[in-house]
């Protein structure tokens, strides 16, 4: 195999893992937000239902919980599992581990406001979901972006963990490669192409940061 065919299949790969990452970040970041306002809410059933399932995301393995949302659907209800689900379990299992983490990370955010700029809002005549989406949600923004970027940056990597039920993403075809050939050329080729789509990733949240600085 030459390297030009080598890396049509490593893009193929990648174009896979892309779509893993486009999904699981915009889902799980408009999820998390939901999960942080349960998280918070007045009503003990629904916090602690909340907390449990966040205590349960941020401590078992992403490993683990893909397994489960692909095979559980067989194991527990007997329902027959087929080949194209896989990507959805992918899909499923990823936005529902990163949106535990974000809503920790929205939580925190949320609760540095200082609760007097709750109070001149209410003040001016703003209502609870004005006085969030107008001007508490601008804020918290600006203050979890560098918390956001790294969880963003590790979702970049966390994406080969979909070989373990065999989604064909990067690292998956890299392995495949790299036994056909007995060599290690293949891994340092997804090595790069990771390393790349990483650096992408941290200019553009790098760039965003300073945008919504507060200070010029």
């Amino acid at each position: 195999m030459n390297v030009l065919t080598m890396i049509k299949q490593l893009g193929s790969g990648m174009l896979v893992s892309i779509e893993i990452f486009m999904f699981t970040l915009v889902v799980s970041l408009v999820l998390g937000l939901i999960v942080s306002f349960g998280r918070k809410s007045r009503i003990t059933f629904v916090r602690w239902i909340v907390r449990a399932y966040i205590s349960i995301m941020r401590g078992t393995p992403l490993m683990l919980q893909l397994m489960v949302v692909y095979y559980g659907p067989y194991y527990i209800f007997g329902m027959q599992i087929s080949p194209s689900y896989r990507m959805a379990a992918v899909l499923i299992g990823f936005a529902v581990n990163y949106a535990a983490y974000f809503a920790e990370i929205y939580r925190g955010g949320i609760e540095s406001i200082p609760a007097g700029q709750y109070e001149a809002a209410k003040l001016l005549g703003y209502n609870k979901i004005q006085t969030f989406f107008r001007i508490i949600f601008p804020q918290v923004i600006k203050r979890i972006l560098p918390s956001v970027t790294n969880e963003v940056i590790t979702l970049v990597k966390d994406t080969s963990l979909a070989f373990v039920i065999a989604v064909p993403e990067m690292f998956t075809t890299a392995k495949q490669i790299a036994a056909a050939q007995t060599s290690v050329t293949a891994f340092v080729a997804a090595g790069i192409f990771y390393y790349i789509f990483n650096l992408i990733v941290a200019v553009v949240m790098e760039t965003l940061e300073k945008k919504l600085s507060y200070y010029k």
